[in-house]
C-alpha cells in the first residue's frame, strides 16, 4: 500500500446491483472497495464481486470483508479481517496472494495485527458518527499514538469527512475509509471526488492501480 488511500466500505443497506452501479461510477477515485455484507452468503458475495467487475471496478481494488476464501476464489485484491476472524498469519499461509487488512479499535489490537502479519489496519471510529450512537469517538489523539507505534499503514474510519481529512492525515493516517458519506450521498461521484482531492491535494491522476 502506497500513498494516501481512499477506501470505500459497503454499508450492507444497498442492493448489490445498486452498490455495483455506484462503484462503477466512483472507482476512478477509490483505491480499495470493501464488500462488507455480513448478511450475504458466500455465493451471494461471489455474485456481488461479479457485479462489481462487470461495472468496471478493477479486481485489484476489491476487498472482501472476513471471507478470505471468497476473495481468493474470485481472484480479487484482498480480505479485511475483523475481531472474530482468523489470524492474519493463518490467512496469509493459505492465501498468500491476498493483501490482508485488520479492523482494530485500540493500540493493543493494532500491534497484535502487525505481529500477525497484517498488511494494514483500519482504525476507528475516529470521529463521532451516527452509525455508532452512544459510543465515544477515539479521536485524532489516539489515532496519532497508534500510527506512531506501528509500521504498517493505518486507515482511519468513522466520521471522516472532507473537512477533517487534513487533520486525520496530520495525525498519521495513511488514508481514510468512508461508508455512507460516499455511497449514500446525493451525488456519490462528487463526494468521492471531494475526498480524493482532500487526500491528494489536487493531484491529477485518479485512483491507484497498486
Amino acid at each position: 500500500m502506497t500513498g494516501r488511500e481512499l477506501h470505500v466500505v459497503s454499508t450492507g443497506r444497498q442492493p448489490l446491483d445498486e452498490l455495483a452501479r455506484i462503484a462503477g461510477l466512483i472507482h476512478p477515485y477509490v483505491d480499495a472497495f470493501h464488500l462488507r455484507e455480513r448478511a450475504k452468503t458466500a455465493r451471494e458475495l461471489l455474485e456481488g464481486i461479479g457485479m462489481l467487475l462487470a461495472a468496471g471496478v478493477p479486481a485489484n481494488r476489491i476487498v472482501v470483508n472476513d471471507r478470505a476464501d471468497v476473495a481468493a476464489a474470485a481472484g480479487v485484491r484482498g480480505a479485511q479481517l475483523g475481531h472474530h476472524s482468523l489470524d492474519a498469519s493463518d490467512v496469509k499461509k493459505w492465501f498468500p496472494q491476498l493483501r490482508i487488512g485488520r479492523s482494530v479499535h485500540s493500540l493493543h489490537e493494532a500491534v497484535a495485527a502487525e505481529e500477525e502479519g497484517a498488511d494494514y489496519v483500519i482504525f476507528g471510529h475516529v470521529y463521532a458518527t451516527a452509525s455508532k450512537p452512544g459510543s465515544p469517538a477515539r479521536g485524532p489523539g489516539e489515532l496519532r499514538l497508534l500510527a506512531s507505534r506501528v509500521r504498517i499503514p493505518v486507515i482511519a474510519i468513522g466520521g471522516v469527512k472532507p473537512a477533517n481529512v487534513a487533520d486525520t492525515l496530520e495525525a498519521g493516517a495513511a488514508g481514510v475509509a468512508v461508508m455512507s458519506g460516499i455511497l449514500e450521498a446525493a451525488d456519490p461521484v462528487s463526494a468521492a471526488a471531494a475526498y480524493y482531492q482532500c487526500l491528494h491535494n489536487g493531484r491529477e491522476n485518479h485512483g491507484s492501480s497498486s
